[in-house]
């Protein structure tokens, strides 16, 4: 029946969204290292199995938007649209990710503040966000490449990825650190946070503007 892999996707989606609602009620009531995966398929009234069927670890249900923000940002990239430079593509595709974020979806809207307290509080939890923000960039990097093939090397389109993540994380840094209640921001500070994100990025963008492309060798 034509209709049957949409109703599958949609069990699917339900699934994992059930698991996201019940392991960020789990962290936030229990703490991230004393919440098991069993407890959390429990909840969420499914198996463990069913569990590691959408995810392999703890980790990944905690980061469980990644996937679909980096998914978002590879397409846009890929889009490049006629008389934008690399700069200018990174800026869209920044605009385009927080257009679609946490702050428009509910879910992950629940799940956001927990998360924040939680790196802020776990040593490993930062390790783990490091390392997807330093595989995510490496992606990104290889993308603008492809998207600008006579205008980029390897080298630069890593730094120019890795100039506007890094400016991007400095500032929601410095506006978290300057919030009474950080792991809440992402909830009662939509507008502060994302008015100095958008400073942050065209902060950057002018930056990478001006560096310009690399010599011809």
């Amino acid at each position: 029946m034509p209709t049957e892999p949409g109703l599958r996707e949609r069990k699917k989606e339900r699934t994992r969204a059930a698991l996201v609602d019940a392991a960020a009620d789990l962290f936030d009531r229990k703490g991230y290292d004393e919440t098991t995966v069993a407890e959390i398929a429990a909840a969420a009234e499914v198996s463990t199995r069913t569990f590691f069927s959408y995810f392999r670890t703890k980790e990944e249900v905690l980061f469980a938007d990644n996937a679909e923000r980096l998914r978002i940002a590879q397409a846009e990239i890929r889009l490049r649209h006629p008389g934008e430079g690399p700069a200018d593509v990174l800026l869209r595709t920044a605009q385009r990710i927080f257009a679609t974020s946490t702050f428009s979806n509910e879910l992950f809207a629940r799940l956001a503040p927990v998360r924040v307290r939680l790196i802020l509080a776990s040593p490993a939890l930062q390790g783990y966000a490091l390392r997807l923000l330093l595989s995510g960039q490496t992606d990104l990097a290889r993308g603008l490449r492809e998207a600008f093939p006579d205008d980029l090397d390897e080298v630069t389109a890593a730094a120019m990825v890795g100039s506007f993540i890094g400016a991007l994380v400095a500032v929601m840094m410095q506006l978290l650190a300057e919030l009474p209640d950080p792991e809440r921001a992402i909830l009662v500070d939509q507008e502060q946070l994302l008015a100095g994100l958008q400073r942050g990025m065209q902060v950057a963008v002018a930056g990478l503007a001006a560096a310009g492309p690399p010599p011809a060798p």
